[in-house]
């Protein structure tokens, strides 16, 4: 979990920035599904949606903050990368239900198979 602070009135706030809220959102998703293929520009990016640039742009930056992403500077350039060290946290924690989904599902294939004799 990622913490950023905003002050306002002499009051500091912090605001927490969480990976499974930050894949919560379906747009989300689908940009880390398209870094995930090849490192993208903001721009290259945002062709891909039909949500304005500033839109994405507000998606890219919690993505970047979760550290999901991570970018590079290539001249002028910004490029957005997948950081496979952050998806194998969330991996981590899928699993074990990952694990359960499978043997309940072998459990039910099973007792089909069984039925239909």
């Amino acid at each position: 979990m990622t913490s950023l602070y905003l002050q306002s009135n002499n009051c500091v706030m912090e605001i927490r920035r969480d990976v499974f809220q930050a894949i919560a959102d379906p747009t989300r998703r689908a940009i880390l599904g398209l870094v995930a293929i090849q490192a993208m520009t903001p721009g290259a990016i945002a062709d891909n949606f039909d949500s304005s640039r500033q839109t994405i742009s507000k998606h890219i930056k919690i993505l970047n903050e979760c550290e999901l992403l991570h970018q590079v500077q290539n001249g002028r350039e910004i490029y957005y990368h997948l950081n496979p060290q952050k998806m194998k946290e969330i991996d981590n924690f899928i699993e074990p239900f990952r694990q359960m989904w499978d043997d309940r599902f072998n459990k039910l294939e099973s007792i089909m198979k069984n039925h239909k004799k």
